[in-house]
C-alpha cells in the first residue's frame, strides 16, 4: 500500500520515543501505565502505526523527563500536515486502513471529490482566502484519493443520505460532474456505495459525519467531527457503538444496485438547471 508522506518522519517519533523509554528502563507495559494508555498502544507509537494525542505527548514528556522533546516534535509534525490538526492523524490513517467505511450527510466524502467540487467546499468555508491556498487545500484533499488507485487499495463502502446528491456545491454543472464522476467509481468498483433516501426519515447519527477504519495489524478506529474539531476514537466499546451505528445505517439504506440509478438521475437533474451560453 502507498506509504503516508509523512508515515517515515513518525517512525522517527516512533524510534525516539523507544530509545528515550529504553534509556529510562521502563518497558512498554509500564510506560502505557504512567501516560494513561496501554503498554500495546506504547508499541504502536514506537512503530509509527499510530499517532498519539498532543496530552499523551506531553506525559511521555514528563514521565521521561525529555524537557518537551516529543511535544514540540509532535507539533512540528502536525505543523507540516496539509490537513486541519483535527484531521491530521485520521487521514494519516486513512493510508494504512484495509477497510473505510464512511457515511455523510451534507456533502461527497473527500475521498471521492472532483477538483471542482472540492474547490467550492474550501471557497465556501474560506470566502477571503488566497488563491494560492485553496488550491494547495485541494490539492492536499486530492491527494488523499490516491490509495483509491493504488493496486492494494482499501475496500471502500460509502453510504451518503439524499440530501448529499440534491445541494448544488458550485453550481449545477459541478454537481452533475461530481455525481458522474460517483457513477464512475461505483462502477469501477473502487467504491460500494448506498443512498439513505429522505423517505428513511430519522436516522442514527443524524447530522454528524462517521468514519470507520480498520487495520491489518492495529485496532479499528472510529472518526467524528464536529466544527472545527474532531473525535479520533479507538476505545474498543466505543469503537463497537460507531460499528453498530453503521451497521443501522446500512440496513436503512437503499440496495447497492438501486442508488446509481438514483445518482445519474440527480446528476440529470443538474445538468438541466445548467445555464446555456
Amino acid at each position: 500500500m502507498a506509504r503516508s508522506k509523512q508515515q517515515d518522519v513518525w517512525e522517527f517519533f516512533g524510534e525516539l520515543l523507544k530509545e528515550h523509554r529504553e534509556a529510562a528502563g521502563l518497558s512498554q507495559g509500564e510506560l502505557g501505565r504512567r501516560v494513561f494508555v496501554s503498554g500495546a498502544y506504547i508499541g504502536l507509537f514506537e512503530q509509527g502505526i499510530r499517532k498519539p494525542q498532543l496530552d499523551v505527548a506531553k506525559r511521555i514528556d514528563e514521565v521521561l523527563q525529555t524537557g518537551g522533546i516529543f511535544e514540540r516534535t509532535w507539533r512540528k509534525l502536525i505543523n507540516k500536515s496539509p490537513y486541519a490538526s483535527y484531521f491530521q492523524a485520521a487521514a494519516e490513517l486513512e493510508d494504512m486502513a484495509t477497510k473505510i467505511c464512511e457515511f455523510e450527510s451534507t456533502a461527497i466524502p473527500g475521498l471521492l471529490q472532483t477538483p471542482a467540487y472540492a474547490r467550492a467546499v474550501v471557497h465556501a468555508s474560506n470566502p477571503l482566502a488566497t488563491d494560492d491556498y485553496v488550491e494547495e487545500t485541494v490539492k492536499g484533499r486530492l491527494d488523499r484519493s490516491a490509495i483509491l488507485r493504488d493496486a492494494t487499495r482499501p475496500m471502500y463502502w460509502v453510504i451518503l443520505h439524499e440530501a448529499v446528491l440534491r445541494i448544488p456545491v458550485g453550481g449545477p454543472a459541478v454537481m452533475a460532474e461530481q455525481l458522474d464522476h460517483l457513477v464512475v467509481q461505483a462502477r469501477n468498483r473502487v467504491a460500494l456505495i448506498q443512498v439513505l433516501p429522505f423517505a428513511a426519515g430519522a436516522y442514527p447519527q443524524m447530522g454528524k459525519p462517521l468514519k470507520l477504519m480498520e487495520f491489518e495489524d492495529a485496532p479499528p478506529t472510529a472518526y467524528t467531527e464536529a466544527v472545527y474539531s474532531g473525535n479520533l476514537l479507538d476505545d474498543p466499546a466505543v469503537v463497537k457503538r460507531a460499528q453498530a451505528t453503521y451497521d443501522l445505517l446500512r440496513a436503512a439504506a437503499l440496495s447497492p444496485e438501486v442508488p446509481l440509478t438514483l445518482i445519474e438521475s440527480a446528476a440529470e437533474d443538474h445538468r438541466r438547471c445548467t445555464p446555456t451560453t
